[in-house]
């Protein structure tokens, strides 16, 4: 996170601000003092224009019961292309489609395992 706000020259008490939160608040998420929920990093992630994988990468293997592996970059622009229908009934439709593809791929390995 530091890394990035500081490449975009953003102080702290500037994210800080845009976030509702104090600067020191910003510097105890940089020092990892303070662990970052779900919602909150995503509004960090928005601010500073990244993907919520970007604070991940480089990271593999188990951390807290949870497996993570790291987002392809098709995975990426399936995500990027998603996120630009604008349309919720379409947005609907291609999740529909990619769940049913995903079921039925899923049943072929259970029939053949």
């Amino acid at each position: 996170m530091r890394m990035r706000r500081e490449a975009l020259g953003v102080s702290q008490g500037r994210l800080g601000r845009q976030l509702g939160l104090t600067f020191s608040q910003i510097q105890k998420y940089e020092k990892g003092s303070n662990r970052i929920g779900a919602g909150r990093l995503y509004q960090i992630a928005m601010f500073l224009d990244v993907s919520l994988g970007f604070f991940f990468e480089g990271l593999e293997g188990s951390v807290g019961g949870l497996e993570i592996r790291p987002i392809h970059d098709k995975e990426s622009e399936l995500v990027e292309a998603y996120r630009a229908i604008r349309a919720e009934e379409t947005r609907s439709s291609v999740l529909a489609l990619v769940r049913s593809l995903a079921a039925q791929r899923a049943e072929g390995r259970a029939a053949s395992g």
